[in-house]
Formats: structure tokens, C-alpha cells, sequence
């Protein structure tokens, strides 16, 4: 005859992991429910899941100048002080390349100095070094 009946389970949600246990003593009619609630924003971390890797390491290009892209068209020119993994950068001495009024998708010879910049990384399309970046009319766009 089965005196004793434990069930675990665990719930996750997105900020905190839920373990819950039930353990019923039949000869005693006793339950014993323990909640133990493990935080995800301490670091304490499921065994399961693996921490999410930067898919580009920009540390190589540390106090080196770099060009930046941004979603809706921004350039800017910078020498790269810091980043992170979801690849927000801070750019010291930073240009930014002014877009012609007319058309925006070409960029101006004007510039705008911005001093000490921080790049949120998920605006962020193209990274590439200063030194040596030229360019090359689009092969895909039919010339008139």
C-alpha cells in the first residue's frame, strides 16, 4: 500500500522560474506544499539554456575608428570605446555623414561632428573599419 505520494513541477515565465513540490503522507493525511522561486534577473540561470553569444566581436576593433550604419539611413565615423553583446557601441570623436535632401539613400561630402556617441545595437546594420571602406556604385540599379 503507497503511504507517501510526492509530485514536482516546475513553471517558467519569462523573469522567474517556479519550482513547486507536493508531498502527501497517506497515513497522516498531511500535505506539505513547498514553493521554492528562483529569480531571473540574479544571474541564477536554468541549467538548460545557454547564455546568448555576440554574433560579431568587436573588441578587435577597440580604439580603432569604425564606420556605423543605422536603420533609416544614419552613417557615422568614430573610434570605437566600448560595446557590448547585443552590440550597443560608444563612439568617441564621432562624424556623422549628412544624407543629400533629394535623394536619401546617397550620402553628402557635408559631415556634422557629434563628439561622444552611443549606438543602441539593435539600430545598428552595418560595422565595418574606417581605413580602407570605399564606394562602389550598386551593380543591381540600371544606369540612364
Amino acid at each position: 500500500m503507497i503511504t507517501r505520494l510526492t509530485l514536482t513541477h516546475c513553471l517558467h515565465f519569462s523573469t522567474v522560474d517556479l519550482w513547486f513540490m507536493l508531498d502527501f503522507d497517506l497515513s497522516q493525511y498531511l500535505c506539505v506544499i513547498l514553493f521554492i522561486e528562483r529569480s531571473m534577473s540574479t544571474g541564477d540561470k536554468p541549467t538548460g539554456k545557454r547564455r546568448k553569444e555576440s554574433i560579431i566581436d568587436l573588441t578587435k576593433y577597440l580604439d580603432k575608428r569604425i564606420r556605423v550604419k543605422f536603420s533609416g539611413g544614419r552613417e557615422a565615423a568614430g573610434i570605437l570605446k566600448g560595446c557590448d553583446n547585443l552590440q550597443n557601441m560608444v563612439l568617441d570623436c564621432t562624424t556623422e555623414y549628412l544624407r543629400d535632401p533629394d535623394d536619401p539613400h546617397r550620402i553628402t561630402e557635408d559631415t556634422r561632428e557629434l563628439g561622444l556617441v552611443v549606438c543602441r545595437g539593435p539600430s545598428v546594420e552595418l560595422v565595418c573599419p574606417a581605413d580602407g571602406m570605399e564606394a562602389i556604385p550598386n551593380p543591381f540599379v540600371q544606369q540612364d
